[in-house]
């Protein structure tokens, strides 16, 4: 199945790259992270949606998610331990 795409586009000064060291294709690949972390984050896309806004395989965009420090599972204790008790 063909996964279908849209582009937008967003204008940042040139001068911006200089200070940041990055180059327009790193720019755009962290604007790219960025913005799928912050969607996971707000529980509006799963962790397969949120890595195919980043452009990585669900295992890098975990990976990624780690070194950042964001968490992979949005679950709570009060979520495992009804989990476990259910198991009973």
């Amino acid at each position: 199945m063909r996964t279908m795409n849209t582009q937008i586009t967003i204008d940042f000064p040139l001068d911006i790259l200089l200070p940041l060291n990055k180059n327009e294709n790193e720019l755009r690949q962290d604007i790219k992270f960025a913005l799928a972390i912050r969607l996971y984050r707000l529980q509006k896309l799963t962790i397969g949606k949120a890595s195919q806004i980043a452009g990585l395989s669900q295992l890098d965009f975990e990976t990624m998610l780690s070194e950042n420090e964001v968490p992979i599972s949005n679950l709570t204790i009060e979520d495992v331990m009804n989990d476990g008790q259910k198991l009973k």
